[in-house]
């Protein structure tokens, strides 16, 4: 069976574990993946699924998109098309769905790529992480500068892979010994450890890796253990003494005149 799976990012949170640390967690809506085509070793060379991935207007379809489409029966367009390589030939057709449990489980090692913010063009203290010049002696124009770029006669150029200001971001990026704690199949909805690149509603591709060797159990999943109710003694209870009526005051007699 297939270890891939492809979702998109909701958003990143926090939870809690048993011992009561705080968690940086990531949800992803992974919905059901619908099959589109099955490709063989015998006429494409390699074994492989090809699903559709998300949900967009019918409107911006092509002609050939729709001819295309036409084996899986969709209601609606897919908005991206994604292929899941296999090792060995599929039981699966066009139109059949794989859904996230036939993948994952709680417990899973799993890795994400996905495609990083884009943050335009960017100097090389944001993009590299340079200090800065001296802030001193004057030189106030020089905090954010890289610096020198080259040598004299010889080389006489800039090396190749020199870090420099340039566009910073939209890079695939892979982040690895992620967890999975959570699977909520009836909203489709996916909790994994630490954060993953790409902003909200981006594709994300989900990868197994293997089993966590200390599964991560949210605070949430622990139940309480109950109270044992107190035990009755068999003593009788002791009768409250009884109360004494409180004694009246006598009224003053006049005192006696002297002779």
């Amino acid at each position: 069976m297939a270890s891939v799976f492809f979702g998109t990012k909701i958003d990143t949170s926090q939870a809690f574990d048993d011992k009561g640390n705080r968690l940086v967690v990531t949800h992803i809506k992974a919905e059901p993946l619908t099959v589109i085509q099955v490709k063989t070793d015998k006429q494409d060379g390699y074994w492989s699924l090809q699903c559709a991935v998300g949900h967009k207007s019918n409107k911006s379809l092509t002609q050939p998109q729709k001819k295309h489409l036409q084996g899986a029966k969709l209601s609606q367009a897919p908005r991206f098309l994604r292929e899941i390589k296999l090792k060995q030939a599929s039981q699966l057709k066009p139109g059949d769905q794989i859904k996230i449990t036939d993948v994952f489980q709680p417990g899973d090692q799993i890795k994400v790529t996905g495609v990083s913010k884009g943050r335009g063009f960017a100097g090389v203290i944001k993009r590299w992480g340079f200090a800065g010049g001296p802030r001193s002696h004057g030189q106030s124009d020089r905090q954010r500068a890289p610096g020198s770029i080259g040598q004299r006669t010889d080389p006489g150029r800039v090396w190749k892979g020199k870090k420099m200001p340039g566009h910073f971001g939209v890079a695939t990026k892979t982040i690895s010994s992620l967890q999975v704690l959570t699977i909520d199949e009836a909203k489709h909805f996916l909790t994994i450890t630490g954060t993953v690149p790409g902003s909200r509603h981006s594709l994300l591709k989900l990868t197994k890796t293997g089993q966590a060797k200390k599964p991560v159990k949210l605070f949430s999943e622990v139940k309480p253990t109950p109270k044992k109710p107190p035990k009755k003694s068999s003593k009788k209870p002791s009768q409250a003494p009884s109360k004494k009526p409180a004694k009246k005051n006598k009224p003053a007699q006049p005192a006696k005149a002297k002779k």
